[in-house]
């Protein structure tokens, strides 16, 4: 008599009743306050009269001035990441001994766990106008005056590559380290160079890493708003802190709401156009990752 066995899906249950909860219903209930109104002053929302109006509001040069900031924001952030991200993990998954890079995620990812608003305050102070730095830089002939870069996009742009780089890291270092050094030395035994081993094999077989950590970085980093309240100022001004500013400040819901879905589709939007772009660039390497894909088997 053969035993009992449950369906399938039935392990996908915890995981899609957590999704549900926690990320489908917030949606929806964001969705829902966006086609309501602020009633008072002394009210938050209501919606007893539904209308996209407050999607409308939301539509003034000033939100999309942010949002062209933000989204400039978060593709120069996200780009930048992956080009620092990728010779750091390729050099610890690659060039270090097998030993040692354990303690080299370790210390890639401490400083990760530390609270993110203590981290951005850090650099605050770092990028103050007469700060320690301006006095190094002061002190070597390189600026001759207040270090002029705190509360601008810059300054935005440098926090969040700070931030958001072990997102990057942690995948790539995990697609570079599954690459066999059979299949580099395999690659230089046909004759192919450094370069070509690099763009042939290395990077067909890891792009589903450089794909997650790109996600993992750009998404987060589109809604930030911690990282452009501290560092940015007008200047620096992202989305998220027009959404949180509605919900916070003003206590005006559905309008932070409908920004709030705007920001979502934006992203959704930039996501699937990078998408596009990218498989559009690294389609010339299709054929080479078969090749070396039919070769591991």
């Amino acid at each position: 008599m053969s035993g009992f066995r449950l369906p399938r899906p039935t392990l996908a249950i915890p995981a899609i009743g957590w999704l549900l909860i926690f990320f489908v219903a917030p949606v929806l209930m964001v969705l829902w306050f966006s086609f309501g109104y602020k009633p008072g002053i002394f009210a938050s929302h209501a919606n007893d009269k539904l209308s996209f109006d407050r999607y409308a509001e939301a539509l003034n040069p000033t939100f999309f001035t942010t949002f062209w900031n933000t989204l400039w924001v978060g593709l120069a952030g996200t780009i930048l990441c992956l080009l620092i991200a990728f010779p750091v993990a390729y050099w610890m998954s690659v060039k270090v001994p097998v030993r040692f890079r354990g303690l080299l995620l370790a210390l890639v990812m401490v400083p990760y766990w530390t609270n993110f608003l203590v981290r951005t305050i850090g650099w605050q102070i770092i990028l103050a106008p007469h700060g320690w730095l301006a006095t190094a830089l002061s002190s070597v002939g390189i600026i001759h005056g207040p270090l002029d870069i705190l509360y601008t996009r810059s300054a935005v742009l440098l926090g969040v590559v700070y931030n958001y780089l072990p997102l990057m890291i942690l995948p790539l270092f995990v697609a570079f380290d599954r690459v066999s050094n059979e299949m580099r030395e395999a690659s230089k035994d046909l004759g192919a160079g450094r370069i070509a081993t690099l763009f042939r094999v290395t990077i067909p077989l890891a792009m589903p890493g450089i794909i997650v950590g790109t996600i993992l970085v750009y998404i987060p980093l589109m809604g930030d708003y911690i990282t452009a309240k501290v560092l940015g100022g007008a200047k620096g001004n992202m989305a998220g802190v027009l959404v949180a500013s509605q919900f916070q400040t003003a206590q005006n819901w559905a309008l932070g709401s409908a920004m709030a879905v705007l920001l979502i589709v934006v992203i959704l939007l930039s996501a699937a156009l990078a998408g596009l772009i990218i498989w559009l660039a690294i389609l010339p390497f299709s054929r080479s990752r078969k090749l070396v894909i039919g070769m591991a088997k």
